[in-house]
């Protein structure tokens, strides 16, 4: 187990035996639903081959997103080659392959030779075809033709089931014409789409590979470099200090750590692998059932995709989008990413009350100052990402700083101290975490090409229109929310955010919503599919680790992270919770009212979900609180009179009822 998990291993009592083996059994359960985990291991001399193209590569990405200068579609093709290089090196062909290895299998050099050859063809070439307006020979059309097989066969190793998608979308440009009505098309010819998808700039190379070569790429590696200098370790002491010693003190304390972590990583399932086999059982021991416990991991695991301020990298996708500011964004996410998190604390600690459970022990909590005394050190890098961001330097700029930040901070402390086999191993691990979410944003790209070719989008607006009128926000809502979610089932967050965006946000736009709204409904919902049934992946691994039954981990999933599906309706119809998103002439008082109306909102939300509030609440006193959280959630002067009217009114019942149980058992 790492050390960056060691207060937390020593407060679960589990034996360094027993969390290797929790280990192992995760992985397995990782790699049964999520073909993105199956990665192959190396003996000999490929072990050293793979460190040196790996720290080449950082090297190389490291010099053009800062001081280097080269063409942007030149840039996003090495990308993405490197990327296709890694996915035949490190991931199998076929799930029951032998996965450790000496070295690669003759088909992965055909495919690594074609690769080089295929994009490298591509680098040298572009500028001559764009310059005679796209015009490609024959020879030309097999070469994008292989190159897109390439992609698919890299996409069926690294991005599971995302391949079978692209595929169909593929095959759209072609069958496009048979179909009738509205969402057919006249038909392209091979040499159209081959054009389209690998030639031009809105296909295989658009949007999608672009942030990848770039935010994506530099936020992982920044990731990785934080969690190998104890950053990790910090994180766990803090959140302990805080809230460890509270009601349903461990749970508060996975809530807290897995949402920090996975705003880092942008991945829910790996969250839920990595500090889910210490925080779960830790949950279970302190009293919770073990259900409850996986499910309020797997949902604090999924809302990190939309915490800012890095949201997974998502942010400076979706900035790009918008034609708006990185600060714009992670502002306007900030409120309801927090008030998300702040509903899943209230759920922990209403169920902690609920079942008379206590915080940890004195002895197992870290004094704060203590930690901050030789572990403070190590937010310098945070501190410098936001500064210098905030002073105007980019977010590349920022973070690319802010990762030498990080080693050089590192030397404050000899525990903490990154030398150069920490570093090479950061390396290391950042290049394997970026490859599975890299590829995928390559093959979106023939999503969004066929989007952009065939006019998809606008045929799939045109239908929407069709049932959902002006300003009906809650119905295109719904019929977005139900998109996204199935979208994003067993798809990374930000691949499943880049294809609903493609297709639903210029419908909401059209129906009413602001952009950025509309964009942040669609992200919020796309990482919600991590928990929502059937699929739910991140609580199938959170279930696996806890031994718990997986409905009904689900259930307790989309109970304790309910917040979290109901706001983006709220935001949608009134922006005013999306701060500098708001209406035009909306004060700070009314703004400060909305958000304090949320706040008690979600508190009741979750008092009624768990079924505590002053004390037990029975089935109608549940009812009352869930309809108070609505009202005061609404952002609206009306409905938080009301709800602060059911609220006395809860209040007085439950306090008359405390009172009559105290005179009961005085006079027994």
């Amino acid at each position: 187990m790492s050390k960056n998990y060691s207060e937390l291993e020593t407060i679960s009592h589990l034996s360094h035996e027993e969390i290797d083996k929790l280990e192992k059994e995760v992985h397995h359960i990782v790699e049964d639903v999520d073909r993105r985990s199956r990665i192959r291991t190396y003996k000999g001399p490929w072990t050293r081959i793979i460190t040196v193209l790996s720290v080449l590569w950082v090297v190389f990405q490291l010099y053009f997103t800062t001081i280097g200068t080269m063409e942007a579609i030149s840039f996003r093709a090495i990308h993405a080659s490197v990327l296709l290089l890694f996915a035949f090196i490190l991931y199998p062909a076929w799930k029951n392959e032998n996965r450790d290895r000496t070295s690669p299998t003759v088909l992965d050099f055909i495919l690594i030779g074609l690769n080089i050859v295929v994009f490298g063809y591509f680098v040298i070439n572009y500028n001559r075809i764009a310059m005679t307006g796209g015009f490609v020979t024959d020879f030309e059309n097999i070469v994008g033709l292989l190159a897109i097989v390439l992609v698919f066969l890299a996409a069926r190793r690294a991005s599971g089931g995302l391949v079978w998608l692209s595929l169909l979308f593929l095959l759209y440009n072609f069958i496009g014409r048979m179909i009738p009505g509205q969402l057919g098309h006249g038909g392209f010819s091979v040499s159209r789409i081959i054009g389209h998808m690998f030639w031009g700039s809105q296909g295989i190379f658009g949007s999608g590979i672009g942030v990848a070569a770039t935010y994506i790429f530099i936020f992982i590696l920044f990731g990785a470099f934080l969690n190998l200098s104890g950053f990790s370790r910090l994180v766990n002491n803090i959140s302990l200090s805080l809230v460890g010693r509270t009601a349903g003190g461990p749970a508060k304390v996975s809530v807290v750590v897995s949402g920090f972590l996975g705003m880092i990583n942008g991945s829910a399932v790996a969250n839920v692998a990595t500090t889910g086999i210490i925080t779960i059982p830790m949950m279970k021991e302190s009293g919770y059932k073990k259900e409850f416990a996986a499910g309020v991991e797997a949902a604090a695991s999924t809302g990190g995709q939309f915490l800012p301020p890095v949201m997974g990298a998502v942010a400076f996708l979706m900035a790009e989008y918008i034609g708006v500011s990185y600060a714009v964004v992670a502002l306007a996410a900030s409120v309801p990413a927090v008030l998300y998190y702040f509903g899943l604390l209230m759920a922990v600690h209403f169920e902690a009350k609920r079942l008379g459970l206590k915080g940890l022990d004195r002895e197992n909590i870290p004094d704060a100052l203590k930690v901050l005394k030789t572990e403070g050190h190590l937010i310098a890098p945070l501190l410098s990402l936001l500064g210098l961001m905030v002073i105007g330097y980019t977010p590349l700029y920022a973070c690319v700083i802010s990762i030498f930040v990080v080693i050089a901070s590192s030397w404050f402390r000899k525990h903490t101290r990154m030398g150069t086999k920490r570093i090479i191993q950061a390396c290391e691990d950042g290049v394997r975490g970026v490859i599975s979410v890299g590829v995928s944003c390559v093959i979106i790209g023939i999503i969004v090409g066929t989007v952009s070719l065939t006019g998809l989008g606008l045929k799939f607006g045109y239908l929407m229109l069709k049932v959902v009128g002006p300003g009906e926000l809650l119905k295109a809502g719904v019929m977005v929310a139900l998109m996204s979610i199935i979208l994003g089932m067993g798809v990374p967050g930000i691949a499943a955010y880049v294809i609903v965006t493609a297709v639903a946000v210029p419908v909401m736009v059209e129906v009413g919503a602001i952009p950025i709204a509309a964009h942040l409904f669609c992200l919020i919902y796309a990482s919600l599919s991590n928990i929502t049934p059937p699929v739910a992946m991140s609580v199938y691994v959170a279930s696996g680790i806890a031994d718990s039954d997986f409905r009904k981990t689900a259930i307790q999933a989309v109970l304790v992270g309910l917040s979290g599906f109901l706001l983006p309706f709220f935001f949608l119809v009134n922006p005013i919770l999306l701060l500098g998103a708001a209406p035009e002439g909306t004060g700070i008082t009314a703004t400060a009212i909305a958000i304090a109306g949320a706040i008690f909102g979600i508190y009741f939300l979750a008092s009624g979900t768990q079924g505590w509030y002053i004390r037990k609440s029975g089935i109608v006193e549940r009812i009352a609180s869930i309809l108070i959280g609505l009202l005061l959630i609404h952002p609206a002067g009306g409905t938080d009179a009301v709800g602060v009217g059911i609220a006395i009114v809860l209040t007085i019942y439950q306090l008359q009822k405390n009172k009559g149980d105290k005179a009961k058992t005085i006079n027994a």
